[in-house]
Order: structure tokens, then sequence, then C-alpha cells
């Protein structure tokens, strides 16, 4: 059996999903103690974790000991991926990314089509938005299926969530060790700039005060120093609770053919000006585009568990952060690999 330390590196949540996910792709048991030990008296399992394992339980046939929320161990020996429909309400606004990260990965090698249908929380504090995970994650995980596709349904902000999705995954090979014609990841540096899109997404009480027009026009004004299209699309939605997101992302090319994708973001918040969150999120991407590296901070975080599959890939990104290094030693205690890690650069042998 495979054990890890809960408190490794940064002693968050992403120790298990990444452990959930690589557990259910490779057949390995695994067992964690200290979960979450990084988060104080806040630690343990959370509402997402707790609906990932019991979305695996049937999605795979996993057994695992006893757990309830704030779980501090976890035994988990996963079976067989199924293919079908699984619909999962992880309740309130709990992050229905952080919940897909245990299982995106395991569902790309199903023995047939997979439909996630998901209600939470779609963005939140310290967490991707399902934006992101969209427009820039997905895009890079298309080499590996037939046909990947998030689609949003409905927004859900906190306290009371409320947020519907639905991922459908089409996988193209039924193993992952049957990988060797798909192209590595070589994302060492960004291209060339070709566009920046971007999606304020917010309540329909806020669309009085025009505050995704504000956020979108300073957004915009910041960006206009590149010499691209910059193209921001604003959206109001009925929710159960106030609140919103801006996301933006730009799009690089490489030889004429799309390479890079880099994303920014920042969130709606009670006393915050809306300039200054359309300003933070746009100068949040362009530290990313000016560094000139092929991912940014959050994606290089979540593109290790990928990567792992196709040795002799690398990225470079503006901070290699704690969660990048934690998902390598979980990786590395999972599958036959080693990474090489520096401060601006991630590659596998």
């Amino acid at each position: 059996m495979i054990e890890l330390d809960g408190s490794y590196g940064s002693g968050g949540g992403a120790l298990v999903r990444v452990a959930l996910a690589l557990s259910a792709l490779t057949g390995k048991e695994f067992k964690v103690d200290k979960i979450r030990a990084g988060k104080g008296d806040s630690g343990g399992l959370k509402a997402q974790h707790l609906h990932a394992i019991k979305a695996l339980k049937e999605i795979c046939g996993a057994e695992t000991n006893e757990i309830e929320l704030g779980s501090k161990e976890l035994w988990f020996k996963p079976g067989k991926v199924k293919r079908g429909i699984y619909e999962v309400d992880i309740g309130t606004a709990g992050s229905i990314s952080l919940f897909l990260q245990a299982l995106i990965l395991p569902c790309m090698f199903a023995p047939g089509k997979v439909t996630l249908k998901v209600k939470g929380g779609t963005c939140g504090k310290w967490q991707a938005p399902v934006d992101y995970l969209q427009n820039v994650l997905l895009p890079q995980l298309r080499r590996f299926v037939e046909k990947i596709e998030l689609k949003v349904l409905k927004r859900g902000y906190y306290p009371k969530g409320g947020g519907e999705v639905v991922l459908e995954i089409t996988p193209k090979f039924g193993s992952f060790e049957e990988l060797s014609e798909v192209p590595k990841f070589s994302l060492g540096e960004s291209g060339k700039l070709e566009q920046i899109k971007g999606r304020v997404n917010l309540s329909r009480e806020l669309e009085e005060k025009k505050v995704g027009e504000r956020i979108k026009e300073t957004a915009e004004r910041e960006l206009n120093k590149y010499s691209c299209l910059v193209d921001i699309a604003v959206e109001y939605s009925e929710t159960l609770s106030v609140g919103g997101e801006v996301v933006l992302w730009a799009v690089f090319s490489e030889d004429g053919e799309r390479k890079t994708i880099l994303g920014g973001d920042d969130l709606i918040e009670k006393g915050k000006r809306s300039e200054d969150i359309g300003k933070e999120a746009a100068e949040m991407l362009i530290k990313e585009i000016d560094s000139g590296f092929g991912v940014d901070r959050n994606l290089a975080d979540q593109l290790i568990i990928f990567m792992a599959l196709l040795p002799g890939s690398s990225m470079g990104v503006r901070e290699v952060s704690k969660h990048s290094k934690t998902n390598v030693y979980v990786v590395e205690k999972f599958l036959d690999v080693v990474f090489e890690v520096d401060e601006q650069r991630v590659s596998i042998k």
C-alpha cells in the first residue's frame, strides 16, 4: 500500500485529490494521514473531498474506511473505472473545480463516455473557477481524449452555491499506458500573443450599478497595452447568493497553431471597488504574459499529474509553487517517473 503524509509541502487538500485521481487511474491502493494538516483547526476532509470519494466509489467501485467531514485519515482501494452518467450535489458553495480535480484523470481512460453532472460553487477563494478549467486547463488535455467539454448551466456563489455544470469526456485510449503517439507537453515559452479573452460573470442584483461593465472597462484599459484583440464578455445571472468573478485568458500561438493559454482571475467581494477587481485580474494576467513562460502558476499545479503520463514533457512557469512540488511528491509515489524541478522549470524523465 502507498502511504502518504498529508502534511507534506503545502499540507492542503490538493494532495488528497491528486492521490485519489492517480489511485483510480492506476488501481493502486493508498493511505494518507494528517489530511490538510497545513490548514490548522480547519484541517481534515471537506465537502468536495467527501463527494469526490463518494463519486469514485460509484465510478470505480472503490472501498474506504469510515470517513466524515473533518476526517484526518483515509484508506482508499479502487476498482475498475466504468463509463456512465454520474450526478453529484456537493451542497452549498463547495468547489466544483476542486471536486473535478480528483475525477478528470481517471475518467479520461474509462471504457466509454463519462458524463459528470455536478452542483456546487462555480468559483470561490483559493480555487480555480470553472471558467478557468473550461478555457485554460481543458484545451491542454484534449491530446488525451476524443472529446472533453465543460458546460456551465448555472452560476453558484458563496455561501449558498447552487451552481451546475456538465462535464462530458469521450476517451480515446483504454489505458494510460497507450500514449506513445500522444504529443508531449512542450510549454517552456509562451509564443506569439494572438488575443486576450475574458468573462465577467455575476449576480443579476449587480446589474443596476453596472458592476460587470466597470470591471470589463478597467481590465480592457489595462490590457490594451498589447497589440492584440481584447474581448471580455459580461454575463448576469439569477443566483442564490450575490457574487461573481472575472476570468481572463491570453491565447498564444507557435508556427500559426494555438499553443499556450495563460489565465488570471479575481473575485467580486463586498466592499471592493469594481475598478480594483478589474485592475487586479488584469495585472495578474499581465505578470504571466510578461514572464514569457508557457504556463501560469495555477496551471502548473494542475498539469503535473497529466505531464506525468508523458515522460519527456516540460514546462516553464513564473514561479513553481508549493502545490506543484506537493503534487510531484504524490505522482512519484504512484508512477515510475522522476521529475526535475527548479524555481521556474518542471520537466519529467
